[in-house]
């Protein structure tokens, strides 16, 4: 693709003040995850005895509008952004209010609604969605301090927390959490207000180890994994793979851990890649997650637009963490939380929210002259 600097029109304006690199790396993240996910899904699929390119197939269904979506995103302005991100939080609250009514159970959580012969998981998409809404509150609160943004924004993260839950899904309102915390903090609140929040936090863990069994169970076999059996199997067979694998793989389709690992194409996906690609592939992978965040804060440090700074940051850190998140799990870092490794795993509901989400991280932190920093 190329333009000329002069070039006024809308895609001309987007190709001079996007951040290409951020844009080439998510474009290569894109790539890998379905390198990987035709590495992985056969073998899963034809365990569920499926059609060997079933999960392929409906990777690729969703690959295109995902695309569309993130570039499209990538072309509004601040302004937009914040009508779209304000849409998209309410149709996605609607929609997990519903799933607790409606939803789909699958290994002991009701996350999915059934639509056609699609499964779509709303809380994918809240997480952006809040992350926009959020900075829209907490900056309106800086900018009028009549107007009770914070409370506005403590509200609809109370919201949100309670219905993640309800589901229940402790990863999710973790990450939600994380991004409410980062945008409270760079939004000036007291010291004192982040400790009491960050102390509620570690209360509210303390609280789901309490609650909830599964959390309990994970935890203790994270702390004891020889004396508390069961869960171990798939860290064990995670870190296996990575051994075998070395510094350069066995060579794609020739692994082993996806013929075994019941999560193979999607939580534990990074194993797959250790094994048939490499220590080479997962560098590569870390490499290009941290470029985007680089990236995209050192864009942030030149910008004066609170709601941009704040909303940004929410949307990089929720593409950070999760990332982070499903690393650490399966390299036994941390306990075991099943969640997508961004732009890699399988999953359509994952691949769209992701996509909406850093499309308009990318919109954010583009480059902005005049009027177009007040929109």
């Amino acid at each position: 693709m190329s333009f000329r600097r002069t070039d006024t029109s809308t895609l001309g304006r987007w190709w001079w003040t996007v951040d290409r690199w951020s844009l080439v790396a998510l474009l290569v993240l894109i790539g890998i995850g379905v390198l990987l996910t035709m590495a992985a899904s056969p073998a899963v699929a034809e365990r569920l005895r499926a059609e060997s390119f079933h999960f392929v197939r409906r990777q690729f269904a969703f690959l295109v509008p995902a695309l569309a979506v993130m570039v499209a995103m990538s072309l509004l302005g601040p302004r937009e952004v914040r009508r779209v991100g304000a849409v998209a939080f309410v149709v996605a609250v609607a929609m997990m209010a519903l799933v607790l009514v409606a939803g789909v159970q699958v290994k002991g959580s009701v996350r999915w609604l059934q639509i056609g012969g699609l499964s779509l998981q709303p809380s994918e998409f809240v997480k952006p969605a809040f992350a926009v809404v959020a900075a829209w509150m907490l900056a309106g609160s800086r900018a009028d301090p009549d107007f009770p943004g914070r409370w506005v924004a403590a509200g609809l993260y109370g919201v949100v927390a309670v219905l993640l839950l309800l589901e229940p899904d402790v990863g999710q309102t973790l990450v939600v959490t994380a991004i409410f915390l980062v945008e409270i903090f760079l939004a000036g609140l007291p010291m004192a207000a982040v400790g009491a929040v960050g102390a509620l936090a570690v209360v509210g863990g303390a609280g789901a180890y309490a609650s909830f069994s599964h959390v309990r169970l994970r935890v203790d076999r994270f702390l004891h994994p020889d004396a508390v059996g069961g869960d171990a199997y798939q860290i064990t067979t995670a870190l296996n793979a990575f051994r075998h694998g070395g510094v350069f793989g066995v060579g794609p389709g020739e692994g082993r851990v996806k013929q075994v690992l019941p999560d193979a194409h999607t939580d534990f996906i990074l194993a797959v890649a250790g094994e048939e690609f490499g220590v080479l592939l997962c560098l590569l992978m870390v490499v290009l997650f941290a470029l985007i965040l680089v990236r995209g804060f050192s864009r942030l440090l030149r910008e004066d637009n609170l709601f941009v700074v704040l909303a940004a940051a929410g949307l990089l850190t929720q593409f950070g963490l999760q990332a982070l998140i499903n690393m650490a799990s399966t390299l036994r870092l941390m306990p075991t939380k099943g969640m997508t490794l961004p732009f890699i795993s399988y999953g359509g509901s994952s691949l769209l929210a992701l996509a909406f989400g850093m499309g308009m991280a990318l919109a954010l932190t583009r480059i902005r002259y005049g009027s177009e920093g007040e929109r």
